[in-house]
């Protein structure tokens, strides 16, 4: 019966290793490929100017805020206490309003950022499944990450879903 034992598990064990060397496994470091494209540097550049820009609007609204503020902290005590509480009305509104500038700004550069890198990422895809076909990899993995990039060997992900029921 021990007999039995070691000779299935080493018939297990070959049959085993030869499927693991049948496959064709291979990795792309992306983000090398990422900061090496040309199309990514224009698009860091154009990111940059707009920022900058961007944060100029933002520095010269919080400069002509703070000018008000200090002018009504000077003029505070010569006025009646309701200029006072419009006067702290306007400069809060001032405020909310500055913030929501800022936010529109992150997120005007969070979009063109990701329409940016959306033809980019497309391209290096589309590289990657070229290659693979290519090469007959059955997997590619990005060396940057644990992300799966390109399979063309059996998909378990219906097997797993049909085993939890979902």
């Amino acid at each position: 019966m021990n007999k039995l034992n070691v000779l299935l598990v080493a018939v297990v064990m070959v049959f085993a290793t030869g499927f693991a060397q049948a496959q064709k496994i291979a990795s792309v470091d992306i983000n090398s490929i990422f900061t090496s494209m040309p199309e990514m540097k224009a698009l860091d550049q154009q990111l940059q100017n707009l920022q900058t820009s961007k944060q100029g609007e933002l520095e010269k609204q919080g400069k002509s805020l703070q000018d008000l503020m200090k002018k009504y902290q000077d003029e505070a005590a010569k006025q009646t206490p309701a200029i006072n509480e419009q006067r702290s009305q306007e400069v809060q509104k001032l405020q909310d309003n500055l913030q929501q500038l800022y936010a529109a700004a992150q997120k005007d550069i969070a979009e063109k950022r990701d329409a940016g890198l959306a033809p980019i990422e497309k391209k290096i895809n589309d590289a990657i499944s070229k290659v693979s076909k290519a090469a007959a990899y059955e997997f590619v993995f990005d060396a940057s990450s644990p992300a799966l990039v390109y399979k063309a060997g059996t998909d378990a992900t219906p097997a797993v879903r049909k085993e939890l029921g979902l």
